[in-house]
């Protein structure tokens, strides 16, 4: 009868210390659920203070007994107790023991509760621990430490795999900081999202593969970008661009057409053909420079003026049709401007190459000249009108003085240009 007695008083001092235990961690997470309703009053955010401190300390007292220590519950409420107090402070040598002890009790409440039991410490945990990760990569991106802000915002995305933020953030420092492989992963998986920014991804990523010296991705990526968002300039530009430098014009230039046949009251989609047909101009100018340059044959001069003219005269036609929809259409008044400007500068310039013994010559093309200019007149002045402080347009009027022989408002011109750096 003794010895019966006797295991039933240590069963019951067991049974006991083990009640002891489970009381300390359940009274840790009470403290915890109060702090949180607490510290949304403002009246009693002391209150909540001393009440997470309490908590604390509580689930601190719980590990020291074998019994807590096999409780999920117990890494859970340290997690979401240690993350909280984390954020609290903004002295990094007191912050970081704390986001260390909180980062390891929750990647052991994962591990103990496969089944979920206390998701709502472990979200309210991560959520903390990726907003002091959040916190720590925006100071390190600002300062230019694109390796160590990577590493942060590595660490939210991780935890929030379809946080949209966390993956365009991991995706921004991998890319500043050379990381190619890891900013394509990241923003690879942000196209499939309904993301605001993903206009921006498009273009980073055709950016990216760009640097590496890859045409056909980066012209792929950026046709899929225009597919979605038919109407991002930069986008459209970048397409542009890209199919020009391989070789691809007629190609873009036909989508362009197709799209204007389908919306012929798309303001965008004439400015982006007449873009096309600048840009085809511009590279063939380049090409007539060089054939000056090396004294080609007349007929390669003459064949190449004339295709330069062509691209010219269809540019001029689609961005005057962009301003039929709209006269106050900045970038198209502006790319207008400059490609009247362009052949008036050219025969200004070919002028000035004569020798005397050429007069006649020589008047004849910068009376050519002069008319030019004046054809550009009305939309350089306009574009000025539209953005007064844009260096482009501002660069245009200063050209346009200069070949009117106007060279005083030519130097006022250039003096605004030089007041905007």
């Amino acid at each position: 009868m003794k010895l019966k007695f006797l295991l039933a008083g240590l069963l019951s001092v067991a049974s006991t210390a083990t009640f002891a235990q489970k009381w300390r961690v359940n009274s840790a997470k009470e403290k915890y659920d109060d702090y949180l309703k607490l510290n949304t009053n403002k009246a009693t955010y002391a209150e909540a203070d001393k009440t997470l401190l309490d908590a604390k300390t509580l689930v601190d007292q719980s590990l020291t007994n074998k019994t807590s220590v096999a409780m999920p519950l117990t890494y859970a409420v340290r997690a979401a107790i240690y993350a909280t107090l984390s954020m609290r402070d903004t002295v990094k040598a007191k912050t970081l023991p704390l986001f260390n002890t909180a980062d390891s009790a929750l990647v052991k409440a994962k591990e103990m509760d496969p089944n979920g039991e206390n998701k709502t410490l472990i979200e309210d945990a991560a959520k903390n621990l990726s907003q002091y990760r959040l916190n720590e990569g925006v100071a390190e991106f600002a300062a230019k430490n694109y390796g160590a802000a990577y590493k942060d915002f590595n660490y939210y995305q991780t935890l929030f795999p379809k946080d949209s933020t966390a993956l365009f953030y991991t995706g921004l420092a991998a890319a500043a900081n050379n990381d190619y492989a890891n900013a394509l992963s990241s923003y690879q998986k942000l196209l499939p999202m309904q993301f605001s920014r993903n206009p921006i991804v498009y273009l980073s990523m055709s950016d990216i593969y760009l640097k590496q010296k890859d045409t056909v991705n980066s012209l792929k990526i950026a046709s899929d970008g225009v597919a979605r968002y038919p109407n991002n300039p930069d986008l459209r530009k970048r397409e542009i661009e890209i199919s020009l430098v391989t070789g691809k014009a007629e190609e873009i230039l036909g989508k362009v057409e197709a799209a204007i046949a389908a919306d012929p009251k798309n303001k965008q989609l004439y400015y982006y053909a007449g873009l096309t047909y600048s840009s085809s101009g511009s590279a063939v100018r380049d090409d007539l420079e060089k054939a000056k340059k090396d004294k080609k044959d007349a007929a390669t001069i003459a064949a190449l003026q004339a295709k330069k003219d062509g691209f010219y005269a269809k540019a001029v036609d689609m961005y005057k049709k962009a301003l039929e929809i709209d006269p106050n259409y900045f970038e198209a008044t502006l790319n207008l401007g400059t490609v009247l400007l362009s052949p008036a500068i050219d025969m200004h310039n070919d002028a000035g190459q004569l020798p005397p013994s050429k007069q006649k010559e020589y008047t004849a093309l910068q009376a050519k000249a002069a008319t030019q200019f004046e054809l550009a007149k009305p939309y350089v002045l306009k574009a000025v009108e539209l953005s007064p402080n844009n260096k482009d347009a501002l660069g245009n009027l200063r050209n346009y003085y200069v070949g009117a022989g106007d060279m005083a408002k030519a130097t006022e011109t250039t003096q605004k240009i030089n007041a905007l750096k």
